[in-house]
């Protein structure tokens, strides 16, 4: 059986692994990932929400080091609540971001300056978006929203539609944005029928975020141990010592894992369990 350093750092997801699927944090979990702090060793999260939507679990948690936000794109320094780094789409970019999304025209949500814009047409999928954030604001077309020109850039655009919209807006945000943009589409998991994009600044991802975590530390990648349970995982599966996925995770995110789970988000108990069997600290049930 192979032996593994001594682990130092355990940074988790949110949505699909400590969170059920109502956004709230499991009991055991939140008690183990306490315990792990006050144990001296860092807790971090790398989620895909913004900061404002991530916010509550930082309180819940009481953390007081920094977390990844937008899937590594903007770290934050929980005990202040400033921004370490911002991975943002600036100036002509983040205009020509834009003229794609109106071209392609699927429901489109602007990311900026911890808010998330929307207009009508996003109104069937607010249930998605709103759990990245707590402010949502409306506008009457998101496309001419003033944040488009915000001064630190466009965090993240999402986007929700046919597989037709999504794929030409993918095609024409490579085509033009190849260098600054990075862009991923997939089908939802809670609409059948319906895909998502997302599109972010090229040089951030949890993978990164993670090995930043690793070097504020002062600790080696392979001290690093993740749980998660998305695509969007994939990149800290691949840099981290050590890595679980959820229960309920895709096939090809298990197989990116170092060890697979057997409980899922809705029950919980994963995160509790990494807790006790890599970092030998036992967490009572009740």
């Amino acid at each position: 059986m192979p032996r593994h350093p001594k682990p130092a750092l355990l940074a988790v997801d949110l949505d699909g692994t400590l969170l059920d699927p109502r956004g709230q944090p499991h009991a055991k979990d939140l008690r183990a990932l306490r315990a792990l702090s006050k144990a001296g060793i860092p807790v971090s999260i790398l989620t895909g929400r913004l900061y404002s939507g991530t916010r509550a679990t930082v309180d819940a948690l009481d953390i007081s080091g920094p977390v990844g936000c937008v899937d590594g794109s903007h770290v934050v320094d929980t005990s202040t609540h400033t921004t370490v780094f911002h991975h943002g789409i600036r100036g002509k970019d983040a205009r020509t971001l834009r003229e794609g999304m109106a071209k392609s025209g699927p429901a489109t949500f602007l990311f900026a300056r911890d808010t998330v814009v929307h207009d009508d047409a996003g109104d069937p999928y607010l249930s998605y978006v709103s759990t990245w954030s707590t402010d949502l604001r409306r506008a009457r077309r998101v496309v001419e929203h003033e944040l488009w020109e915000a001064e630190d850039g466009v965090t993240a655009v999402v986007a929700v539609g046919t597989s037709e919209q999504i794929g030409e807006a993918v095609e024409t945000i490579r085509a033009s944005l190849a260098d600054v943009a990075q862009v991923a589409m997939f089908p939802l998991r809670r609409s059948k029928g319906t895909w998502g994009m997302v599109v972010r600044a090229a040089g951030g991802t949890k993978g990164t975020a993670l090995t930043w975590l690793a070097k504020h530390h002062g600790i080696s990648m392979s001290q690093t141990v993740c749980v998660g349970d998305w695509l969007n995982d994939l990149a800290m599966f691949a840099v981290a010592g050590r890595s679980f996925a959820m229960g309920q995770a895709p096939d090809n995110v298990k197989r990116a894992a170092t060890g697979v789970l057997e409980e899922t988000n809705e029950v919980g108990g994963g995160i509790a369990k990494v807790v006790e069997r890599v970092f030998g600290l036992r967490v009572d049930a009740a």
